[in-house]
């Protein structure tokens, strides 16, 4: 009877327990806005034609000095980005830990999130390093804001919920990308019945993401709630906090083979994400219209592929299930290389084939990694997960500038990602999941 009385919090408890949940998909919904509409379809068309205006005759732009095609300057930049959310991430993280006050930090990184991107109205004529900076700034408030949000998972939910809250995050962020980007497009494909120019039309767009982002964000700040007891006082800081977890993983090496695995292949679908409409823009020659059109496609196969997999995954098993996810992205990749400019018709086929495969990839891989967690140390380990997801997350916006730069062609920035996803799935296929859950000190599942 003690343990019942345990499990099953007083009505008001749980009460306060939804609220905080409902309160919690609210920052989903605010910020998916700003990786949709900003980071997936707006910003790097834009900002590539913003430095091709300011390139010299030779196709060159040339931030501190340095050298770089307009056309990989948006690929730097992002990541850039990436690299400054990891330098920051930990020690953001140890604050949390020390602390128990993750809600001011979570405010402090969204509304330095929102601010910079509603500054990007200003973006027009040349000033592509004013948008470099912005987009530096944006995501790398934007990571930090979403270890934060995810940390408090396990204090809103009980173990047998947290699939399910979880999952309704990520839809209520899909919905939220949707939304707003049919707003975007009536707003973007009718500019002139509004009496605006097509640059300006973006700039609002791009602009009107960070306001969402700001307004929805309050949600969430006034229902979620710091637990300071929970503080540990004992945290280190920053990076040796991030040094002690490695050590302890690494008396766990078949989780870090996963966690290899994983940031190897997610590297490959984040770059997709940010690429997509650049490769779209620039090598198909395709209109923005046509691009938002697609990735709203990839927002509503998204969801029903994520639930198609977990269905896949209950049959057969998440590692198999993710290592077909991983053969489907190459297999839709090497389509891209191949697909024929001003074709919209086909590059719907490749949206659609991206939207399918996407949530599942990314739910599935987390789910997994909860099962070769040591139990008690959840929070820790899922922390260096989104350290491991944002770290090498450079590397694939790195190679696809540097392949664009030294060959000039968008279609062998597209086809070199290929290797992401060959080099994770043969990493993931010698994972022995079932020893790896067992060693981690967990149950076994009967399809894993």
């Amino acid at each position: 009877m003690g343990t019942d009385t345990v499990r099953t919090p007083p009505d008001d408890g749980a009460a306060d327990l939804r609220r905080e949940q409902r309160g919690w998909y609210f920052y989903d919904w605010a910020c998916s806005v700003y990786s949709t509409s900003v980071l997936t379809v707006f910003l790097g068309p834009y900002l590539t034609s913003v430095a091709e205006s300011a390139a010299d005759a030779e196709g060159y732009v040339h931030p501190l000095g340095i050298p770089v095609r307009a056309g990989a300057f948006f690929a730097y930049s992002v990541s850039l980005s990436v690299i400054v959310a990891v330098l920051v991430m930990p020690l953001v993280g140890a604050a949390a830990d020390r602390t128990g006050r993750k809600k001011p930090l979570l405010a402090i990184a969204a509304y330095t999130g929102a601010t910079a991107t509603a500054a990007m109205f200003f973006l027009d004529g040349d000033r592509y390093l004013l948008g470099g900076a912005l987009l530096v700034v944006a995501n790398a408030a934007q990571s930090v804001a979403m270890m934060l949000y995810n940390s408090y998972l396990p204090q809103i939910a009980p173990p047998e919920q947290r699939d399910a809250v979880s999952s309704r995050g990520w839809a209520f962020g899909y919905a939220s990308g949707s939304l707003v980007l049919v707003a975007n497009l009536v707003l973007y494909t009718g500019h002139e019945s509004f009496g605006i120019s097509e640059s300006t039309a973006v700039r609002i767009c791009l602009a009107s993401a960070g306001l969402w982002w700001g307004a929805f964000a309050l949600i969430p700040l006034r229902r979620l709630r710091d637990r300071r007891a929970a503080a540990r006082e004992g945290a280190l800081p920053g990076f040796r906090q991030l040094a002690a977890t490695v050590r302890d993983m690494r008396r766990h090496p078949l989780t870090l083979a996963f966690l290899l695995a994983y940031l190897v292949y997610n590297d490959g679908i984040q770059t997709v994400i940010s690429q997509a409409s650049v490769y779209g823009s620039k090598e198909l020659g395709l209109g923005q219209s046509t691009l938002i059109g697609a990735i709203l496609l990839v927002q509503v196969l998204a969801v029903a592929g994520a639930l198609t997999m977990g269905r896949l995954a209950r049959a057969y098993g998440a590692k198999r299930t993710i290592l077909g996810s991983l053969v489907a992205w190459t297999v839709t990749l090497a389509a891209g290389y191949f697909l024929p400019a001003g074709a919209p018709v086909w590059f719907f086929v490749l949206a659609a084939g991206i939207g399918l495969v996407l949530g599942g990839s990314q739910a599935l891989s987390r789910s997994l990694f909860s099962h070769l967690v040591p139990p008690g140390k959840e929070a820790e380990y899922f922390a260096a997960y989104e350290m491991s997801d944002r770290g090498m997350s450079w590397l694939g916006p790195l190679l696809f500038g540097l392949t664009y730069q030294l060959t000039g062609s968008y279609r062998d920035a597209i086809i070199s990602l290929v290797g992401f996803f060959v080099i994770g799935f043969v990493l993931l296929l010698r994972v022995p999941v079932g020893r790896a859950i067992r060693e981690a000190g967990n149950p076994v599942p009967d399809k894993i």
